[in-house]
């Protein structure tokens, strides 16, 4: 390896983030070190600052420099709306399309026995509790087209079913098997739009 081994350090972390590989890496690696000033040592800077700040949002699990976050707090929001999410990713994806102006409830993550993640892994618990305040109308369940994905909206909906709120899900134009954070803006555009009732199961 022509490059020390601190470089190579910082090549090798960088190639484990989502999008990148060792290619990528070499090449973004290679970008900061030529341009120290105007990219690298800013990068260095918010990196600590974040580092240093961030929190988790105590209500909806966003993550943010301050709890509640910017979005729990920002007065325009319909509160009678929310939005159940997988992931942060999920929710700065709807939230940058400007798809929902409702709130947020981010899940973190999805039900995966194979996984060992079971219920108790989710914010599924505080989820009930923020509905059963009375203040939620609709919820929207946005999330993934996958197996793991359903599983867990199948079981949200029968934790929610004796608040009776309206449940809805994304429709038209997301594909099955596809992750919100990686659909563009139109697409979740047409899925919030379109979203549907959720089908209550038997008593």
């Amino acid at each position: 390896m022509a490059a020390s081994p601190e470089i190579d350090d910082l090549i090798q972390v960088l190639a484990r983030m989502p999008g990148l590989g060792p290619r990528s890496a070499r090449r973004m690696v290679l970008h900061l070190l030529k341009k120290r000033e105007t990219a690298l040592k800013p990068m260095i800077r918010a990196l600590e600052s974040v580092d240093a700040n961030m929190v988790e949002c105590e209500i909806c699990g966003n993550v943010d420099t301050r709890s509640p976050c910017g979005v729990c707090t920002d007065s325009r929001r319909d509160e009678r709306l929310l939005c159940v999410v997988e992931d942060v990713a999920d929710l700065w994806a709807l939230d940058k399309a400007g798809a929902f102006d409702g709130r947020f409830h981010v899940l973190g993550g999805t039900l995966s026995p194979l996984d060992g993640i079971g219920p108790d892994d989710l914010r599924i618990d505080s989820l009930c509790r923020r509905v059963e305040e009375g203040v939620v109308e609709e919820v929207v369940l946005a999330l993934s087209a996958t197996v793991d994905g359903q599983t867990t909206a199948h079981y949200v909906r029968d934790r929610l079913e004796p608040y009776g709120v309206s449940l809805t899900s994304l429709a038209h134009g997301v594909p099955v098997g596809g992750e919100l954070d990686y659909l563009d803006e139109g697409t979740l555009h047409q899925a919030m739009r379109a979203r549907r009732p959720v089908a209550l199961s038997d008593a």
